[in-house]
This record gives structure tokens, sequence and C-alpha cells, in this order.
């Protein structure tokens, strides 16, 4: 007997996806041929239907996709909701410019982001004044400490209001910033593998392997993601130079407000441009505008903008 269940992709590991149907089973399946092709290949979070045809070994396969809400490159995850970026306080401390860089996909994308600073317990001043600067851009902000428990509760709690109803969230973060650790500690049935710095390069190693989506109670799925060193605009198209402002909300509300229409943001005095001024009056973190000219430059330089 043929039939069709539908249902989303949970886990994806050596050429097999884990599926989590619609009705609560989970199949184990390869996908179809034509889905295996970079771009057209399964992503972990797709919707999909998946065919079973009893009568044949291995008989279980994915043959269609469902049109995604949005696709990342770095994590490989499709139909996100939330990014939850985590960044340590200290031990490492933070590249700023690559958080921001994670924020801008996400807006790219129409992802919520979500900034969680963790480690609070190592350097409290040092994880406010982070924090000062992702809630002044308007993104939901927490900070947070693992040994003390300190903004866990208030994680929980906007989690629980919402990821529900197929709502979709990853964590992202640089190896060693206590993404594990901070997941382990608000979901303890998840048992994530962790690892120790390394104190010569204040690095942790790798722990998360693969993408993997975790269902909750309220009907929504988290994801952890293997962490990441880079994300490397100048090898992938994430988005396009005329994008960018876009991708920055503090800078996308002035948009238009410049002397000249082409205003780049990049060079302009505050008498010509309304973002130098922001940043001269202290309306926007100077630290969001160096990361938005750093990736203005890099896209800039880029075939086709020469």
């Amino acid at each position: 007997m043929i039939y069709e269940k539908h249902g989303r992709v949970v886990k994806g590991l050596g050429g097999l996806y884990e599926v989590l149907a619609d009705d609560g089973e989970r199949l184990v399946c390869r996908a179809k041929g034509n889905l295996k092709r970079d771009e057209e290949r399964v992503l972990i979070g797709d919707t999909v239907t998946v065919t079973v045809d009893d009568a044949t070994p291995d008989g279980i396969i994915i043959s269609a996709i469902d049109e995604r809400k949005n696709s990342l490159i770095r994590p490989p995850l499709a139909n996100l909701d939330y990014i939850f970026i985590v960044l340590a306080a200290k031990k490492p401390s933070p590249v700023i410019e690559t958080v921001d860089k994670l924020t801008a996909i996400a807006e790219h994308n129409s992802i919520t982001p979500v900034i969680l600073i963790t480690k609070a317990d190592l350097d409290g001043g040092a994880a406010e004044e982070y924090a000062e600067i992702y809630r002044s851009v308007g993104f939901p902000t927490y900070v947070t400490s693992s040994e003390t428990g300190e903004g866990t509760e208030e994680i929980r709690r906007y989690i629980a209001e919402v990821l529900v109803d197929g709502a979709t969230a990853a964590f992202a973060g640089a190896s060693g910033v206590g993404k594990s650790t901070l997941l382990n500690f608000l979901f303890p049935n998840l048992s994530l593998a962790t690892s120790e710095i390394s104190r010569k390069i204040e690095r942790g190693r790798h722990t998360t392997r693969h993408v993997e989506l975790f269902s909750l109670s309220g009907g929504g799925f988290l994801a952890d993601t293997p962490g990441f060193s880079l994300i490397d605009f100048e090898r992938f198209d994430f988005f396009t130079l005329e994008d960018l402002p876009l991708a920055f909300p503090e800078i996308r509300a002035r948009v238009g407000k410049c002397r000249y229409v082409d205003c780049a943001h990049v060079g302009e005095g505050r008498e010509d441009c309304s973002v130098a001024r922001a940043v001269a009056d202290g309306e926007i973190p100077e630290t969001r505008v160096e990361s938005y000219r750093s990736l203005w430059r890099t896209l800039k330089a880029k075939k086709g903008y020469n």
C-alpha cells in the first residue's frame, strides 16, 4: 500500500532524515533524488510530504518540500521564526561584528533576533553594556548566568510565550559561549553535549555536530546548531548591498532622511547623514554603525559593485 504523510524534518545525518509527522509518528527516510541537489536539498525545519510504500524495502522517502518562509546557509535551517543569538560577557569575549552579521541575516529573512548574553557572573558590567546596545535597537535581550540562574526564568517565560503552534527557533553562537550549557539549564531533558574552554585560544570545541529540532510542550520547535566562527559575506550571498540598510532596523528607520537620496551612511558628516547625526547624538550605538560600514565595504567590493 502506498500512502502519504505530512510532517517536519527534525534531524538529518548521513543522508537519512527524521521526520516528525503531524500524527506524532517519527519516520526515518531518505530524500527523493531531485531533493538532494544543493539548490533543492532538504533542510532541517522543512515541512515535507513523505511517501510510504509498504511493499518496497526502504520505501519511505521525502517526495516534496512545502514552500519555505525562509532558509539560512549558516545555520542550515528552514522556516525559522526566531534566532536566539548567544554571546558571552567574558571568556570568550564576543566579536560584536559577528553578532551584528547574524542579526542582519535574521532581519533580512523576517526572523526575530533574540540576544542572550551569558556568563554575567564573570563580568556583570560588560554583560549590561552589551545588553544596552541591543535593547536600544529594539531586539529582545536577556542577561543570563547558568551558574547563578540569573535571567533564565525570564527566558523560559519568553520561550513559552512565543514558541507555540509550530513556531521554530534556533540557538546560534560562537563556540564556548555557553550555548549548550544554557540549553541544558533551560531544558534538562535535552542533555546536550558541552565542552571546556581552551585556555590557549579561549574557545570551546564544537560540541554540537549536527542541526536538530526538539519538540516543545507548547507545540513549537527549538533547534540546537553547531557553533560557528565566521559568517562569510565574501563567499556567500546572504543579501545584497541594496538590502543592507534594511537589515539594520536603526538605519532602516532613517532611510530617506538624509540630505542626499543616495546616501550610503558610511562616511558622510552629521549635517548630511541622518545616521551619522544619530550616532553623534547617542541614538545609535557606534558599534552597530561600525558593523554596518564593515559589511558595506565587503559587499561593495564584491563582483558587480566595483
